[in-house]
């Protein structure tokens, strides 16, 4: 059995895209999705569309519940793309825009399968907290954080990728050679972004899990039609195209 895990697709279609071919060419049997289908970028609707279609369990991330509710603790530009997005998806001359709101608000926070947690955020604030690199050196904030780990917990949110176990340690990908073996260790697996990287790597992220192996995929994508897609929409900062450049 092979199943990939993505997450932070936000609305980039020509990367869900590209991701979605990888996947098929690494002949995976199964997708999961952590969360944040839509916000900031321009493919709300049809991001939403592939998700459905393609994957199997699929998480709330904080963007998908700021575009069902308020956006809370939002800068000035992610807030403004999440009102543009909530104005796409309320369209109705688009064919079944019920049926997206009926996705998005029937999204669970969390999934468990055994050992396996399955999270947006972090595994004691599975919406909402960020879990970064320099964590490790708070001793006591990662033993909270993985007393309530069953033995793997899978997240995304910060879109940097890479593995904190519980002695207090991070790899990046390319220190593991894009591999990892899960073993005794507890350990959380930042699975990276889709649709924003944030680790200077501007390919778009997701790994795939096979028995206790996880392989790290990148794919480049033509971001630059993505980035033409955003610079016309007055609600979407510029900002939000450039970054895809770099990967930040």
């Amino acid at each position: 059995m092979k199943r990939a895990i993505i997450s932070d697709i936000h609305s980039n279609l020509e990367a869900l895209e590209a991701v979605l071919q990888d996947i098929e060419d690494q002949g995976v049997n199964e997708i999961y999705c952590l969360g944040d289908t839509v916000g900031y970028g321009p493919n709300p609707i049809e991001c939403i569309e592939l998700v459905r279609k393609k994957v199997a369990v699929c998480l709330l991330g904080n963007h998908d519940q700021a575009s069902l509710f308020d956006p809370e603790g939002f800068n000035n530009s992610a807030e403004k793309a999440i009102f543009w997005t909530r104005e796409q998806l309320e369209n109705p001359r688009i064919h079944s825009a019920n049926e997206r709101w009926d996705f998005l608000n029937g999204l669970p926070r969390i999934h468990r399968e055994d050992d396996f947690l399955y999270v947006h955020g972090s595994p004691r604030n599975p919406l909402n907290e960020y879990v970064f690199q320099d964590d490790i050196y708070n001793e006591q904030r990662m033993e909270k954080l993985f007393s309530v780990v069953p033995k793997y917990s899978f997240q995304g949110h910060t879109h940097v990728p890479g593995i904190f176990t519980e002695d207090r340690e991070f790899y990046a990908p390319d220190e593991l050679n894009w591999r990892y073996t899960l073993g005794e260790k507890k350990a959380m697996i930042n699975v990276g972004s889709v649709g924003q990287p944030r680790d200077r790597d501007p390919r778009a992220c997701y790994i795939i899990l096979e028995g206790d192996t996880i392989a790290y995929r990148r794919v480049e994508y033509p971001l630059e039609a993505t980035i033409e897609k955003i610079i016309p929409i007055p609600e979407l900062d510029n900002y939000l195209g450039q970054r895809l450049r770099e990967g930040k």
